[in-house]
């Protein structure tokens, strides 16, 4: 009696059988790339790009936690204990998210500078991408982000070109 398991391991193994025959059998014209036909891209580094990748960054290790956390709700074994500071931490982080996406909003419309912003905890770090790096500038964004809070943060301006 044939069973399932059988039959497709006799399919897969047939697939892989022939597809290795016809790579063997295929003309090595068609395999050997030449170097004069080969084009390398070019990468063009932008300004924003800079920025692009502290966000990218910035935004895997928060989603990168929430996934840990959301595996630990979601975890059979674990207390409720553990199940509810897992929970009020994902809400906190999304919280901070939003409270940063706020804030660069706020320089972008109030300054017409590209930045991001990192919260944590009292400090508040901002990156705004930026030739003209004077106090001004930074003092300006610091009274506009502390006006958001009425406790006192420590922010700091960096600025990026």
């Amino acid at each position: 009696m044939i069973n399932k398991n059988g039959v497709w391991f006799v399919t897969l193994f047939s697939l892989v059988l022939v597809l290795s025959i016809y790579y063997i059998t295929m003309p090595t014209e068609l395999l050997i790339t030449k170097e004069k036909d080969k084009v390398l891209p070019t990468v063009k580094v932008e300004e924003s790009d800079s920025l692009l990748a502290l966000r990218v960054s910035k935004n895997t290790a928060i989603d990168e936690e929430i996934d840990s956390l959301k595996k630990i709700i979601s975890n059979s074994d674990a207390t409720i204990e553990d199940k509810n500071n897992a929970f009020e931490r994902i809400q906190q982080l999304n919280k901070v998210r939003s409270e940063e996406n706020t804030l660069e909003d706020k320089i972008k419309t109030k300054y017409k500078y590209n930045s991001i912003v990192k919260i944590d905890g009292n400090d508040i770090s901002v990156t705004v991408k930026s030739d003209d790096n004077s106090n001004e500038i930074a003092n300006n964004i610091m009274r506009l982000i502390q006006e958001n809070y009425e406790i006192k943060k420590n922010i700091t301006v960096k600025f990026q070109k």
